[in-house]
């Protein structure tokens, strides 16, 4: 699991908001020795840019499609150059234009045990306010995807390794996609 493979790994990771995919993505990238490259880092940065929330911008994004070609442009050009763990909701749809093989990997979670880790992280009491801000949230992004994209980010049969991340600790997730890697 070092660099000296003769095609560096490059995974992609997706799942909804919760599910745990940053922690995933932080595992392996420490594990494999190769940088995690974050969509959502871009995203965030970019509301930022145009001074809004993340669900102003979602829906700001809905009407402004040069928002997901830029972001599209970016995760693209990092796949190609594989050799890295790439996050995002449209991570698998990102390695499949980038032609760069990879693994992809889709988390998933019941939405109540998202909206409490997404709660815990972010410090709110309110569990039914980050449930409801989850649903406005995929609501927004599915929509988007849906008619930007003529893809579901959910659908399992995008990727090669789907991991229920509720019942399991991070630890014994990055387990199972070193093995699907490295069988």
């Amino acid at each position: 699991m070092s660099a000296t493979l003769a095609r560096p790994p490059l995974v992609a990771v997706a799942g909804l908001p919760g599910t745990g995919t940053t922690t995933l993505c932080r595992l392996l990238s420490a594990r494999l020795s190769i940088p995690h490259v974050y969509a959502g880092q871009f995203f965030r940065e970019m509301a930022k840019e145009h001074a809004m929330d993340l669900v102003q911008f979602g829906k700001y994004a809905e009407e402004h499609p040069e928002v997901d070609t830029e972001l599209d442009r970016r995760m693209i050009d990092v796949a190609r150059r594989r050799g890295c763990i790439l996050e995002g909701r449209m991570a698998a749809w990102h390695v499949a234009q980038a032609n760069a093989g990879g693994l992809k990997v889709l988390l998933e979670a019941p939405e109540d045990v998202r909206a409490k880790r997404v709660a815990n992280r972010e410090g709110i009491r309110d569990v039914e306010s980050v449930l409801h801000q989850n649903r406005h949230r995929e609501a927004s992004e599915a929509k988007r995807y849906r008619e930007f994209y003529g893809f579901d980010p959910n659908d399992p049969r995008h990727y090669d390794l789907v991991i229920g991340s509720q019942d399991k600790t991070p630890e014994e997730i990055a387990d199972l996609v070193v093995a699907r890697l490295f069988p």
